[in-house]
């Protein structure tokens, strides 16, 4: 019986050490996301490696003055863009664009960034992002948790210097942003985030008013096809 007794003892041993193995292995995996992961996977990233295409038309509308907008289309993968605005037709790759009239990358640049703001939070690497903070919401005047992403000045971009507080919920959905050129401590623009909408799994805010709300930064004709 003495045996028998020293090998049960000795599997219970290893069964422990084998649990206690795989626990330590587990808690090795967790990795803390950072807030702008938190604010990107809010808004559907986990999707975005499926996407194939995305379109929209980008507008601003002033009283009853309707814009006419720039429309989209843009492949990811290939990083082709194709842009219609007014008589203007461009068709181009992004890694040619000295072969593009001037304004075409630049707005497309401009309206992609609006369009896919809580994204650009992880595909900017060059830019700081701030500690989040409590603060309060230029337009609702809620208090909401900041943060602050800086572009730097050598960067070579489009927009150098600037910065963009953004305001986020307990959800890590957006809600409001200042832009601020230059990082002036003054703010430039400040708008809300709201109407936001579904696009397979993708969450994108389709309306960005001023104060008082006769003016609003907004999108349409948007798709966003999956492979």
């Amino acid at each position: 019986m003495k045996p028998l007794y020293l090998s049960l003892i000795c599997l219970l041993v290893l069964s422990s050490c084998k649990s206690e193995k795989k626990e330590t292995a587990i808690e090795e995996e967790v990795i803390e996301l950072s807030v702008a992961e938190k604010i990107a996977n809010a808004h559907g990233y986990e999707h975005w490696k499926n996407v194939e295409k995305v379109a929209f038309t980008f507008k601003v509308d002033r009283d009853t003055i309707k814009g006419s907008g720039r429309s989209w289309q843009w492949f990811p993968k290939k990083d082709s863009v194709v842009m219609h605005a007014g008589e203007q037709n461009v068709k181009y790759i992004r890694s040619k664009i000295d072969i593009v009239p001037s304004n075409a990358d630049k707005n497309f640049v401009n309206d992609k960034f609006w369009f896919f703001v809580p994204f650009q939070l992880v595909w900017d690497t060059s830019a700081t992002i701030s500690e989040p903070k409590s603060a309060i919401a230029p337009i609702s005047k809620s208090e909401m948790q900041m943060i602050t992403i800086t572009y730097p000045k050598e960067s070579g971009g489009y927009t150098p210097g600037d910065a963009y507080d953004i305001y986020f919920d307990k959800d890590y959905l957006i809600r409001e942003w200042t832009y601020r050129q230059g990082n002036s401590p003054e703010p430039s623009l400040s708008n809300t985030f709201e109407n936001y909408k579904d696009f397979n799994g993708i969450k994108i805010a389709i309306d960005h008013k001023k104060e008082g709300g006769n003016w609003n930064l907004n999108f349409s004709d948007i798709e966003i096809s999956m492979r």
